[in-house]
């Protein structure tokens, strides 16, 4: 940071959540809370973003969606409350609300068994509640089941060489013998669906959803060798259906998203797969927000190599380059150098860890130590 001072009127606070810390909304919050204790006349505006993961409804609602909810099936089968947002004919669908980790009980991991089934659930709610266009924001998912459980929700039937329905979660599929997608909504021709994620695996394989996510899910090298032999013997049951079909969507950009909920969307829903971060920007309306800034601050809770990759203070950078508007950044914890930040068309980040460089503390008095950086950033950018 080269502590220049410019003067700018108009800022754009377009950041993602610090995780376990605070949501997009309260980064927002505590950014203009700084910001105008050192410039109190500054004209300020959040749009909070998420990049189709944790908080992907939430940034919605804030930009200006309805907060809809309905009660599905969980991860592990018992009923939880999940939410989604619509406007305008438009959904945003944030399937960990549905079949996330954070909808296991407190200490309960289920690798094999986890199902996608209320994420289904939840886009049949979208459907009856009137959207053509839906965006399944993928992430932060519990499962590994290929987005069978999602689809069985949807009306397709996934059945063993008894004829009777397999079990939910991943591990089952290695007893799929036949499937049968013509119970399908038929509402889902008609619609748009949008897989919106920041990751690009495919669906089997090192790089797949078993072997890159399933330990995260809780699977121990044994189960991440079952469940990604379980995914590839369901796109081989899918190929007899389908044809050739099912096996490129396998290697699809996005297809291991989620535990291979977005290879589901991909083989059957005919979804378009899109960065999380462009998508949400694009219904948020962050163009028109965009070009009434002088400044724009994004982050998250740590910038580092990920953030590089389409995460979501990358696409806000990027799309703020190309509209010759200038980005700094705020986060937890720096990982990356100037260098880096500047190929990424960020030219400064303010790290909370400049102030307190105890991890813990950061984590939990965030909000205060985003306020102290963000007056930082106000004294040294506007």
């Amino acid at each position: 940071m080269d502590g220049t001072h410019t003067e700018t009127g108009r800022v754009l606070i377009a950041a993602d959540k610090f995780k376990g810390s605070l949501t997009a909304v309260e980064v927002a919050e505590h950014v203009t809370a700084g910001l105008r204790r050192v410039r109190p006349g500054a004209a300020v505006e959040a749009l909070p973003v998420a990049d189709g993961g944790d908080g992907t409804v939430a940034a919605a609602v804030a930009g200006g969606f309805a907060l809809r909810q309905t009660a599905v099936t969980g991860p592990i089968g018992k009923a939880v409350t999940a939410s989604y947002a619509l406007r305008d004919g438009t959904a945003v669908v944030e399937m960990a609300q549905a079949s996330g980790l954070q909808k296991l009980p407190a200490g309960v991991l289920a690798p094999m068994s986890a199902t996608t089934y209320g994420t289904g659930e939840l886009l049949l709610a979208a459907l009856d509640a009137g959207a053509h266009t839906i965006v399944l924001g993928v992430g932060g998912s519990a499962t590994t089941d290929g987005g069978a459980g999602m689809l069985a929700a949807l009306g397709a039937r996934f059945l063993d060489g008894h004829g009777r329905p397999v079990g939910p979660g991943g591990g089952p599929l290695r007893e799929l013998a036949t499937a049968d997608l013509t119970g399908l909504d038929p509402r889902l021709k008609d619609t748009r669906i949008v897989l919106a994620s920041d990751v690009d695996n495919p669906l089997t394989g090192p790089a797949g959803a078993a072997a890159v996510y399933g330990p995260q899910k809780g699977a121990g090298p044994e189960d991440v060798a079952a469940l990604d032999a379980a995914l590839a013997h369901y796109v081989r049951v899918l190929e007899a259906v389908l044809g050739p079909h099912a096996a490129r969507c396998a290697e699809r950009p996005g297809a291991g998203a989620a535990g291979g909920v977005g290879y589901g969307a991909l083989v059957a829903l005919d979804a378009d797969f899109r960065p999380g971060i462009e998508v949400l920007m694009e219904v948020l309306g962050f163009g028109a927000a965009l070009d009434r800034a002088d400044l724009v601050i994004t982050g998250e809770g740590s910038l580092d190599s990920q953030t590089l990759r389409g995460k979501a203070p990358a696409g806000v950078a990027a799309a703020a380059r190309r509209a010759g508007r200038r980005t700094v950044a705020v986060c937890g914890r720096l990982a990356i150098g100037e260098d880096e930040l500047r190929a990424a068309g960020i030219e400064a980040a303010y790290a909370l860890t400049d102030v307190e460089p105890d991890p813990a503390v950061c984590m939990a008095q965030a909000g205060p130590l985003l306020e102290r950086v963000a007056e930082r950033l106000a004294a040294e950018r506007l």
